[in-house]
């Protein structure tokens, strides 16, 4: 008999996470042992299960998912973390892999990819859906050069807000940083950017699919 493998799900929407649920638990050696409805819940009650798998909504009020993703790897460097994403551009799924995660999945995709994601993942393997491997394989041979895979996960996330239109204080809350440093990312991705205004920032966002046009 297989082992049973523990997820957490963390998801800010309870309808969203009770579907997960059911579609998990639709596998005999898959058990849904706790939630979260944030990145800082995630982080706080994280040690207290210690999950095989945990799958993360990327884009959740305050601490986001890579945030949270970040943070959860620094104490705990085992952890196997899933990001469960409405994005489906390749630069989420770069910047979500390149901080540490094992697995991203589309919201919208399959959503057998979430069950192979998860088992893979247990596994110690990485996960990528068919379709976002190839939308990350394009992108790299493309020659577009994407300068938001220059930055490291904090960057990115602070040149998202930004990109949001949220304030300076408001980051720092969301990230649990000083305003002085947010100001210091500011600085520091207009240099890697190489950008002179909000409105150049909003744009070069919207060109790599960090926001979308509203």
């Amino acid at each position: 008999m297989s082992q049973l493998i523990k997820v957490m799900l963390t998801d800010d929407h309870a309808v969203v996470r009770s579907g997960l649920c059911r579609l998990l638990e639709q596998n005999a050696d898959i058990k849904v042992i706790a939630e979260a409805e944030s990145g800082e819940q995630a982080y706080q009650t994280y040690p207290e299960h210690r999950p095989d798998v945990l799958v993360m909504d990327m884009s959740m009020p305050g601490m986001g998912g890579l945030e949270a993703l970040r943070r959860i790897l620094h104490r705990w460097s085992d952890a196997r973390i899933i990001m469960f994403s409405m994005h489906e551009n390749a630069t989420y799924a770069i910047q979500s892999l390149t901080a540490g995660a094992m697995g991203y999945v589309a919201k919208s995709g399959n959503a057998e990819d979430l069950v192979k994601a998860v088992k893979e993942v247990a596994s110690g393997k990485s996960f990528l859906s068919a379709d976002m491997a190839q939308k990350v394989a394009l992108q790299s041979l493309t020659g577009d050069d994407n300068p938001t895979q220059r930055l490291t996960s904090r960057e990115f996330e602070v040149f998202r807000l930004l990109a949001e239109g949220k304030l300076v204080e408001e980051i720092a809350g969301r990230l649990n940083i000083g305003q002085k440093t947010v100001a210091n990312y500011q600085t520091s991705l207009k240099q890697k950017l190489d950008i002179h205004s909000p409105v150049e920032l909003v744009r070069l966002a919207m060109k790599y699919g960090v926001i979308t046009e509203q």
